[in-house]
């Protein structure tokens, strides 16, 4: 553990990547290898399932520590964090515990039949022999809140300085089903797993933001367009008879998706398809707010299925009849792909759009969103199906963001090096004589603008919700984002997607923030 929390500690106190890596490639040199396989599991998501309530931690640190509510709940808000706090507030430990984080580990996927009292007992031991920052990582673990600043490129890149492995063979084997009880850290990553699992996908293949104007791109005989969907991207994999479908996130949804399971069966190859996943009624792709009222359930009811039915919008095929196809040209696997894909109401070919010059280009992204797009895809005709990102062969050209006027009205401080300062904040409109909420929002201000915020929260809290502070609705923001959508979640009735603050409209005051009726009036 003591390793693991060292690992920890690093990464979260650097956000340049190179440290990162070097500190990652330094815990694998040195770390037991049944250690190094769970530490693979709790970066790539494969966590145990959360043993022990949030709410009888804090209720077994304030009995240890004898405060009262008030003063944790004082020490909660100014520290931010919930793990960090408990961590904090324990007196010092009586003992030392040496244990390995695999036994950490092991324990802790034990602990879930056990009683409360049960638990307890074994929380408040483990607690007398962890300092306080070994503390933290145990309260994240066991609290099943363990996120850590580190994508699996980073991952697959300290990997493969490591161990000297190419990176594309490491990202087969982590994205893999594995499990980690039972499959050894050399194994995983000599990918002695990967050809054994019908279900692995492929890295996806990733484009660049377009920064600059497509005419510096070329010819446009060069190129490929399509529309950018604005939905889920996902790989679906069909081999031996078994279908699955992939998150960009690396999750399996293939449960969430039934009727695209279903589509698929009918196909009489075995492929790995590159797509969009998106609700497509009656021809027409829906907004993305209907395509999230599908995730995460474990059960997707008949009438959910036919009042929200799911579509695939493929565009790349990495693998055909057990053939890896990404070393091909794109050219050749959309042509192999437009050859057997069935083109369905549910699987549907995004196809190539059709364009004269960039300025005709242009005038089809500025209109996109009429169709529910975000913008334009541009695919270099010869490019290979790359693992990540690689600058000039696929960008994304997205329609400028839509933007409205909203006051602040709540605040928060945020947490690690932040944790002094209000830097997570809640936006709202009017509605009539009223402030409903739209939007939270975490970025796109200034260190010196984040202070002088913070200095207003402070001299102009209202109310006080725990961490959450009640302001003066005074400070008016510009907040952007990439779609909106009709929402019973929430209060003003629509939500937005990809919030973040565009500026702040010192020129503006709470009068002239957006209305519910012209925020409503950009929903398609």
């Amino acid at each position: 553990m003591k390793k693991f929390a060292q690992l920890f500690s690093e990464l979260e106190s650097s956000n340049k990547t190179n440290d990162k890596i070097a500190a990652l490639v330094n815990y694998f040199e040195s770390a037991d290898e049944k250690d190094k396989i769970w530490c693979l599991a709790l970066f790539t998501g494969k966590r145990p399932k959360r043993p022990v309530k949030t709410t009888l931690m804090k209720e077994w640190v304030v009995e240890v520590s004898k405060i009262p509510d008030w003063l944790f709940l004082e020490c909660y808000s100014t520290v931010g964090d919930l793990g960090e706090t408990l961590s904090l507030l324990l007196p010092p430990p009586a003992q030392i515990h040496d244990k390995p984080l695999h036994q950490w580990m092991e324990e802790i996927k034990m602990l879930y039949p056990h009683t409360d009292e049960e638990k307890k007992a074994y929380v408040t031991e483990a607690w007398n022999g962890l300092n306080a920052n070994e503390r933290f990582i145990f309260n994240k673990l066991i609290g099943g809140s363990f996120r850590i600043g580190v994508s699996h490129k980073m991952l697959v890149n300290a990997l493969a300085r490591y161990s000297g492995e190419d990176a594309s063979s490491l990202m087969h084997s982590i994205m893999g089903k594995w499990d980690v009880t039972t499959t050894r850290f050399t194994e995983l990553i000599n990918g002695e797993t990967i050809n054994a699992d019908n279900s692995r996908p492929y890295p996806f293949c990733l484009a660049y933001p377009l920064e600059g104007e497509p005419e510096e791109l070329g010819k446009i005989t060069n190129w490929s367009a399509e529309y950018k969907w604005d939905g889920i991207r996902g790989q679906i994999v069909k081999r031996n008879n078994e279908i699955f479908i992939w998150s960009r996130g690396e999750e399996l949804v293939t449960d969430q998706f039934p009727d695209l399971v279903e589509a698929v069966a009918g196909i009489n190859h075995d492929f790995v398809a590159d797509g969009e996943i998106l609700v497509v009624k009656d021809g027409r792709v829906m907004n993305f707010n209907e395509l999230q009222k599908r995730l995460n359930r474990k059960t997707v009811s008949a009438k959910m299925l036919k009042e929200l039915p799911a579509g695939f919008y493929a565009y790349d095929l990495p693998e055909f009849g057990f053939e890896d196809l990404r070393n091909r040209p794109l050219t050749e696997r959309r042509n192999k792909l437009r050859s057997f894909w069935p083109q369905t109401s549910r699987l549907l070919l995004s196809e190539n759009l059709g364009f004269e010059s960039w300025d005709h280009l242009a005038e089809i992204r500025q209109q996109s969103r009429e169709v529910n797009s975000e913008g334009i895809m541009l695919k270099r005709l010869d490019s290979p199906y790359h693992s990540g990102r690689k600058r000039g062969d696929w960008w994304k050209w997205k329609v400028d963001p839509m933007t409205i006027d909203a006051v602040l009205i709540y605040a928060q401080k945020g947490s690690g090096r932040r944790s002094a300062y209000y830097t997570d904040y809640t936006f709202a409109i009017r509605d009539n004589d009223k402030l409903v909420t739209i939007a939270k929002a975490y970025s796109g201000l200034t260190d010196k603008e984040i202070m002088e915020i913070t200095r207003f929260v402070r001299d102009n809290s209202l109310e006080k919700f725990g961490p959450v502070r009640t302001v003066k609705p005074e400070l008016v923001f510009e907040i952007a984002f990439e779609g909106i959508g009709y929402s019973s979640r929430h209060k003003s009735g629509v939500a937005v997607r990809f919030p973040r603050i565009a500026r702040w409209r010192r020129d503006k005051s709470v009068d002239e923030i957006d209305t519910i009726e012209s925020v409503k009036a950009l929903i398609r």
